[in-house]
């Protein structure tokens, strides 16, 4: 269950806590090459799956921005704000990659609301999230995003 905040009070309040983790979902091959096709990424390691399980990897994997990507639906599983006007993908203050995603595994969202600031017109919230793989020792993604929300 995500945690609920109504209006820009409640979320300056839950500043520093563990959000928890959304669930997992599947990262499928038609997920992949639509992305490709938005993209126009169409590396082989990725949409082939015959060449990609000779290569690297031993099979295709996610690319990584898709895996990013991801983290917005994500954390609309993890925090569901209510009473606000417009929220807006300020950007990201780091991004890492350490492990691929291989077709077939699943991933999920762990993170924490490390800060709410005021900004002109509502807050600016900054979090640090860790999207997972099912089973791996190494996260797919490290990230800090900062987002803005107006009410």
């Amino acid at each position: 269950m995500p945690l609920t905040v109504n209006g820009l009070d409640e979320l300056r309040a839950a500043a520093g806590q563990h959000l928890g983790q959304s669930p997992w979902r599947t990262i499928e091959q038609h997920r992949v090459d639509t992305f490709a096709d938005a993209t126009d990424d169409h590396q082989w390691i990725h949409t082939d799956p015959a060449k990609a399980k000779q290569g690297p990897f031993g099979g295709p994997i996610a690319h990584g921005y898709l895996t990013l990507s991801l983290v917005i639906p994500m954390f609309g599983e993890v925090l569901e704000m209510n009473g606000i006007e417009m929220a807006v993908n300020y950007g990201l203050n780091k991004v890492r990659f350490p492990s691929p995603v291989p077709v077939g595994s699943k991933v999920r969202l762990s993170a924490r609301l490390a800060e709410v600031t005021d900004v002109q017109g509502g807050v600016q919230a900054t979090v640090n999230g860790t999207v997972e793989i099912e089973g791996a020792d190494k996260p797919a993604c490290v990230l800090q995003a900062v987002y803005r929300y107006y009410a």
